[in-house]
């Protein structure tokens, strides 16, 4: 009958610093990437029938997005078509893409199709080679950039 208790003693011992350690684990780490649309409908877009868009999704309360739009406005031409799509002016385009990182910085071809995107500040030489490449793949040598964060679906 001691063997017993003695047993049953040592059982809720572990219990009890199973317990313990199991408060003591440290939380998992915090996501660090925020989720991008696969997907734009070019019609909420100025000129839809451009091959490409490039498209920063920003807000005027963001320190990061001081800038960006600067970085892509240099890129519009006959084939490019550049939009800064400010929060405070568009939260119903933020919404329905679901944009919940700022700055992002999205490039989409014709169909809408997001090819790259950058979610945070990115350099200027970065975006440029992003949508040079994509625009003549080969020509830079990172053709990658913009890639990263996104699914290879996409590639």
């Amino acid at each position: 009958m001691a063997r017993v208790a003695l047993a049953a003693g040592f059982i809720v011992v572990a219990v009890i610093v199973a317990l313990v350690l199991e408060r003591r684990r440290a939380a998992p780490p915090a996501r660090d990437a925020y989720p991008v649309p696969a997907q734009l409908d070019r019609a909420d877009f100025p000129r839809p029938d451009a091959p490409w868009l490039v498209a920063l999704f920003s807000s005027t309360r963001c320190d990061s997005c001081a800038g960006m739009a600067d970085k892509m406005v240099v890129l519009e031409c006959a084939a490019v078509v550049t939009c800064d799509i400010a929060d405070e002016t568009r939260r119903d385009l933020h919404e329905r893409y679901a944009i919940s990182g700022l700055p992002m910085l999205l490039v989409a071809d014709a169909e809408g199709v997001v090819r790259r995107a950058f979610v945070g500040s990115a350099t200027a030489t970065d975006v440029w080679a992003a949508v040079a490449e994509l625009r003549a793949p080969g020509s830079t040598p990172e053709p990658d950039l913009g890639r990263e964060i996104l699914p290879e679906r996409r590639a």
